[in-house]
């Protein structure tokens, strides 16, 4: 079982930065893949950016590439997403995933049905 709690969210304005937290507790997270996902209102949750497990390669939706960074301490069993030059369509719930297995890279990162385990979110709130 692995634990995911997501933090750091919050108000900010148009071209402001956010860092996203997601800590892990349970089994050796530095062992996972890891993706980051959100939720819109009215929307279906959509991939955002992904890490594996040494944190050597990252996925990023083309809506966030140049803008995001995905990257991951794994002494503190943590992955974190760097959000630059934020926009209000970046506004949503954003939600941290694994997959069910240690050393799996999921064949389509951006497919929620690869993850398993979730957080609750974060609120994300991009103000023009």
């Amino acid at each position: 079982q692995v634990q995911l709690v997501e933090s750091g969210g919050g108000l900010v304005q148009a071209g402001d930065s956010l860092r996203l937290s997601c800590a892990a507790s349970g089994r050796t997270f530095s062992s996972y893949f890891t993706g980051w996902f959100r939720q819109a209102p009215g929307k279906e949750r959509e991939f955002v950016a992904g890490i594996n497990w040494r944190g050597t390669r990252t996925y990023y939706a083309d809506s966030v590439k140049g803008r995001f960074t995905d990257s991951r301490d794994n002494a503190k069993n943590t992955v974190y997403l760097q959000m630059n030059s934020l926009k209000p369509e970046d506004t949503a719930v954003y939600y941290c995933g694994a997959p069910r297995n240690s050393h799996y890279v999921p064949t389509r990162p951006s497919n929620l049905r690869e993850y398993t385990y979730w957080g609750q979110g974060t609120q994300v709130t991009v103000s023009s």
